[in-house]
């Protein structure tokens, strides 16, 4: 819930309006999180008609269900469209002003038993996208002050709110809708490469789990944290490109062949640099870093320091962390004290020291996602069904 909790007088001029409105329309048009989005549209259209509560809902036409991430004051909700007064608004198309919510038979009064709030008065009008079939409903409780009911006049400048909604919820869902292929290309992009040279998908999954918990500790905002953990997995798809008698030899490479296989950085960043989609960007910058050091002597570019981007850094950490603990056909699982030595002894050499003290702080954290997305064992391991 916003923390603006200011209300209008019962009455507004249209500059009142228009102000209420502009007043949100920034943070609106910054945010991203469709979830986030959701709670800003309903705290505008809260303090457009000076509404105790407001909730915006989101349409599931599949499963027939209204859905809200955040009422006020309530975690995510679901609910049937055969349901309540938003449902019937969801299904009819129809505005409904209701000042005697206890009288009207489309009224849930469950939820006010199961809440303890008791609704005087509910405003309910259809949001509609760009094609003006209904993706939602604006849903007003309780007019402000008591016992002050809602009126035509709060229905119209409602309506403002659900026109900008309409339009900002159709745009927020495209861009999710696009942005969920591009994570789902990403994973698979990522976990067909390491296939490719052998490795399991959970490989990928560890280390965005780690780096996201990597990000968060170390301080970074939620949506850098989120980018990094949804761009990381493709640390490694230049191997794609790398021979298979060098990506799949079972020995120690040789000098020209580690050359070669050092290339999977540049490799990655080349295939990834001209998209102008953050996460493959993000993605780009991880392939081309991932292998530097703190002390300079890493490649591609032996960039050092805080000159490496700090996706590139904690990217490097925790794929190191997670070739090291779990097994490979070149060698065993390390047992978690040499780790635990190794990066120690790293601290300012091949590690950013703040990232190795992130490490060591939440080392327990680190383990049990290690053991979340575990390996399964060799296929001659798996124990042979019971006999029926």
């Amino acid at each position: 819930m916003s923390k603006n909790q200011s209300r209008r007088p019962l009455t507004a001029s249209p500059n009142e309006l228009l102000k209420t409105i502009f007043s949100y329309v920034g943070r609106i048009a910054d945010e991203r999180d469709i979830d986030q989005l959701l709670i800003l549209l309903a705290d505008m259209g809260r303090d457009l008609i000076s509404a105790d509560r407001c909730t915006v809902w989101l349409l599931n036409r599949k499963t027939k269900e209204l859905w809200s991430k955040v009422a006020h004051g309530v975690d995510r909700i679901v609910i049937p469209c055969s349901a309540g007064i938003a449902g019937c608004v969801a299904m009819t198309g129809e505005s409904l002003i209701i000042n005697d919510p206890y009288n009207d038979s489309r009224f849930d009064k469950e939820i006010d038993k199961k809440t303890g709030y008791h609704t005087r008065n509910i405003l309910g009008l259809p949001i509609n996208d760009g094609e003006g079939k209904i993706i939602g409903v604006f849903q007003a409780i309780n007019k402000v002050p008591e016992p002050e009911q809602f009126s035509r006049q709060d229905l119209e400048h409602l309506l403002l709110a659900a026109t900008y909604t309409g339009k900002t919820l159709d745009a927020a869902m495209l861009q999710e809708e696009i942005e969920a292929t591009q994570r789902e290309i990403i994973f698979t992009l990522a976990e067909t490469g390491e296939l490719r040279s052998k490795e399991t998908g959970y490989h990928v999954k560890r280390v965005a789990e780690f780096c996201r918990l990597f990000a968060e500790k170390y301080g970074l905002g939620a949506d850098d944290t989120e980018l990094l953990r949804l761009s990381s997995p493709m640390h490694d798809i230049g191997k794609i490109a790398i021979p298979d008698r060098i990506l799949l030899k079972p020995g120690k490479l040789d000098a020209e062949e580690w050359e070669t296989m050092k290339t999977h950085t540049t490799l990655g960043y080349e295939m990834l640099k001209h998209s102008e989609r953050r996460l493959l960007k993000a993605a780009a910058l991880i392939a081309n870093e991932h292998h530097e050091r703190w002390d300079g002597k890493g490649y591609p570019g032996g960039v050092k320091g805080k000159k490496i981007h700090i996706y590139g850094r904690i990217t490097a950490m925790s794929d190191v962390f997670d070739a090291l603990a779990n097994e490979r056909v070149y060698k065993p699982a390390w047992e978690m004290e040499r780790i635990v030595k190794l990066f120690r002894e790293e601290k300012g050499r091949q590690f950013d020291p703040d990232l190795v003290k992130v490490f060591l702080d939440n080392f327990d954290r680190f383990v049990e996602i290690k053991e979340t997305y575990r390996d399964a064992p060799p296929a001659a391991e798996i124990p042979p069904a019971p006999e029926s």
